[in-house]
This record gives structure tokens, C-alpha cells and sequence, in this order.
């Protein structure tokens, strides 16, 4: 028992960023046999938080809506919340179009050719994307169950093919009508609340097994990739990190002064959220460990946040839908030898925004982003086909950037609305596991 409560008084985010280091010391020392040996700890991990995020979403968002009733407008709350996912969304564009110009990251000396795992994807139409908000069947969207084409091109069910956004759907339909029976339906509103607080509790005891997890997804993949997959491409990769970065450190700092918050603070208590992010390149994957930072970390109000970070986790995609793409388009320009126009940048950058909205949901977020911005601004999409290859080095960096906007944007709404306790905020907590700190 001295062992356990001496592993829990070690900070969360070192027990994590100490899994990352003997997973990638573990990866580089057995090569392509640590994935086998250790990448079944990191597929366990991962499992397990997508197996308590639905849940979790569920329930919260049913209470959220309830308890937001009457206090504070939704339609108001969720107006401000758009609003600042699409400013950040604009400063990420930027971002990615100016470190993509200024390190050329295209400039290359050698050719390429499409990686051949690499499948094109379609674009989806707006619509239909808006139309699969409503789930046909609640319990297909509460089990993660959607539908994809098979080879006779017939639209069939597929495990694993769902989103979150029809379980928002559908729960924040609950809540509305909770509110309308009021007191005819005391004991479904009393049962919705307890459910969340058990969702809550579960995700406590699954998120004390992210240093398990970070060091068997990290051994996996340093030991699957090596660095010959990265040479080549290894000026766009460096590229995309550093706008990633530039855009955490300065853009959002940047907005946390400019409200009055100490930007330190921030990063602390999203720690957590970033760091599982990192990993798991998931931002569903880490919807419960970045829901409980923005809550029980930065003092957000639990009923907004409930709201705030599922949906960011749908849209809110600075890395893979605004830097990614628009670091791409600099990319194959350079790669080709046509210089993007002042009409081509400004297409790039309508497109990233928008279209970060209009594929809400759909699998792959970065690749069909990268699509429709390329496509929107006539460039080749075999660039998306040159990139694959790396894509998972990739992804850990833009997904870290995606999950840290999510908890960004509520903590801002919060302080714009009243919904912040900034005690709490101040108090800057990095713990989401099981022990409360104080």
C-alpha cells in the first residue's frame, strides 16, 4: 500500500511524461518487436477511454441541459462558443501559412511518390453531414455504430464508424424534455445526475492508467517508425510542430492575457488533456481526461463544459482542420513550383475555417480536410498521398493542438459569461485521477 500511495503522490503529468520516456527508450531499443511486446498496453488504454467517453457525454450533456435552463441562455453560450472556435480557427490558418512560407518546408531535392496504403477520401457533402447530426437510431450513436459502403457500393452498418455529435444530439433532446416535465420526471432528472457523477468517477479510475498507456502507444509507434520513414519529409514534420507550437504558446496565450488569465496556469491544468492527446491522437479518445482538466482543473462551470468540450471534440480542430491543411497547400506549392496567389491564400483560408464545421464528425478529419482546402484551391491532392507515410508522427501534434483549443475556447466563454471560478483556476491543479487535490 506504501507503493500505491507513493505512485499517486507523484503528479499525474509526471507519471505520464515518465511513461512517454521508458515508451520511447523501450520503442528505440527493440525496434518493430515493441510493437508486439507493448502495443497491446497502448490499444488496452485507448479502448478503455472510448469505452467511458460516450457515457460520460451522455449523461453529462442530459444534466447539462437541464441545469443550464434558466440560468444562462444556451443559444447564448453557444454563440460565444462558435465565435471563438472560428477566431482561433482563423489565427491557426495564419499560423500555418506563414511558418509554411518562411521554412519551405517543400523545397525539396528529392522526388516523391504516394505512399501506397494510401486510399483517397471523399469529401463529404455538407448536407448529408448535417443530416447524420440526427442519429436514425440513438442506440447505433450511443454504441459507436455508423455506416459505410461495401464492396457492392450498399450502404451497410459498421462498429466503430459513429460520432459523437448524434449522442450530443440526441442527449441535449433529453434535457430539453426534462425540462419541459419539470417535476413529472424529479427522479429521470435526479437518476441522469447520478449517472454523471458515476461516469465522472469511472473516468477517474481510467485516466490513472495514462503513464500504462502513453508508454505502450509511444514503445509501439518509436519502435514501428524508426526514422527512415521521416528523412525525407522530415523539414515538413519539423514545419508542422513548430506551427503547432507557436500557435499553443502564443496565439493562446495571447487570448488567455488578453482576458486576464495567467497563461501558465492554463497549461498546467490542461496538462492532462494535452498530454493524452499527444498519445492517443484521438480528440474522442481524450474527450474524458480534457473534460475533466477544463472542469475540475480550470474552474470551468461543469454544466457548460459538459456542452463546450464534446462539441468542441467534434469541430474544434485547429491542428488537423485549419494548420494542417493550410501548411499542405504551402507544401505542394512549393513541392510544384506554383506559388499560391493572394486568391488561392484567401481561398485557403475560407476553406479551412468552414470546412473545420462541415466535416464535424467525420473520420479522418485531417485527410478530408486537407482534401477540401486543396481541392477548393485547385491544387494536386497527391500531396495528402506523400504525407501518409508519417501520418501518425503527424497526427500526435495536431490532435495535442485540437484538444488544447477545446479546453482553450470554454475557459474563455467562462471568464467572457461568469462561469469560471477562477479560485479554482488559480489554484492551477495537473491532477484528473483518482485523489482529489486541494
Amino acid at each position: 500500500m506504501s507503493l500505491v500511495k507513493a505512485w499517486f503522490r507523484i503528479p499525474f503529468w509526471q507519471r505520464v511524461l515518465a511513461g512517454f520516456v521508458l515508451g520511447a527508450l523501450a520503442g528505440w531499443a527493440m525496434g518493430p518487436a515493441a510493437k508486439t511486446w507493448f502495443g497491446p498496453l497502448g490499444d488496452l488504454y485507448v479502448t478503455l477511454i472510448k469505452m467511458i467517453a460516450v457515457p460520460l457525454v451522455f449523461f453529462a450533456v442530459i444534466n447539462a441541459v437541464a441545469s443550464l435552463h434558466g440560468q444562462k441562455s444556451v443559444a447564448a453560450l453557444g454563440g460565444r462558443t462558435f465565435l471563438w472556435f472560428a477566431v482561433t480557427a482563423v489565427f491557426a490558418v495564419a499560423v500555418g501559412l506563414a511558418v509554411g512560407t518562411l521554412m519551405q518546408p517543400g523545397v525539396l531535392q528529392i522526388p516523391l511518390s504516394v505512399d501506397p496504403g494510401y486510399v483517397p477520401k471523399d469529401i463529404p457533402n455538407p448536407v448529408q453531414v448535417l443530416l447524420n447530426v440526427v442519429p436514425s437510431n440513438p442506440f447505433y450513436a450511443l454504441t459507436g455504430i455508423g455506416t459505410t459502403k461495401n464492396a457492392a457500393g450498399e450502404t451497410v452498418l459498421a462498429a466503430g464508424k459513429g460520432s459523437v455529435l448524434p449522442v450530443l444530439f440526441f442527449a441535449a433532446l433529453v434535457g430539453f424534455a426534462m425540462v419541459k416535465l419539470g417535476d413529472k420526471v424529479a427522479l429521470a432528472r435526479k437518476f441522469a445526475g447520478e449517472a454523471s457523477e458515476i461516469s465522472i468517477q469511472l473516468t477517474r479510475f481510467v485516466l490513472e492508467m495514462t503513464p500504462i498507456g502513453t508508454f505502450g502507444l509511444i514503445a509501439a509507434l518509436v519502435g514501428d517508425y524508426g526514422f527512415k520513414q521521416l528523412l525525407p519529409l522530415g523539414n515538413f514534420v519539423l514545419a508542422l510542430y513548430i506551427a503547432c507550437a507557436i500557435h499553443i504558446v502564443v496565439i493562446y496565450s495571447g487570448l488567455l492575457m488578453a482576458h486576464g488569465l495567467n497563461p501558465l496556469k492554463f497549461f498546467r491544468g490542461a496538462a492532462p488533456g494535452m498530454q493524452v492527446a499527444f498519445v492517443s491522437s484521438s480528440s474522442f479518445a481524450s474527450l474524458p481526461s480534457s473534460l475533466r482538466s477544463v472542469v475540475h482543473n480550470l474552474g470551468v462551470d461543469k454544466d457548460y463544459a459538459a456542452f463546450a468540450v464534446p462539441l468542441g471534440a467534434s469541430i474544434k480542430m485547429d491542428g488537423c482542420g485549419a494548420i494542417y491543411p493550410a501548411l499542405c497547400a504551402v507544401f505542394i506549392a512549393q513541392y510544384t513550383g506554383t506559388p499560391l496567389t493572394p486568391e488561392q491564400y484567401l481561398i485557403v483560408l475560407i476553406a479551412s475555417v468552414l470546412g473545420s464545421f462541415g466535416t464535424a464528425g467525420v473520420p479522418g478529419t485531417a485527410v478530408v480536410m486537407a482534401t477540401v482546402v486543396l481541392s477548393a484551391a485547385g491544387l494536386p491532392l497527391e500531396v495528402i498521398g506523400y504525407l501518409y507515410a508519417i501520418d501518425r508522427v503527424l497526427d500526435m501534434m495536431r490532435t495535442m493542438t485540437n484538444v488544447t483549443g477545446q479546453m482553450l475556447v470554454p475557459v474563455l466563454v467562462a471568464k467572457e459569461t461568469g462561469l469560471l471560478d477562477r479560485e479554482v483556476y488559480e489554484r492551477a491543479s495537473s491532477n484528473v485521477g483518482i485523489e482529489e487535490t486541494t
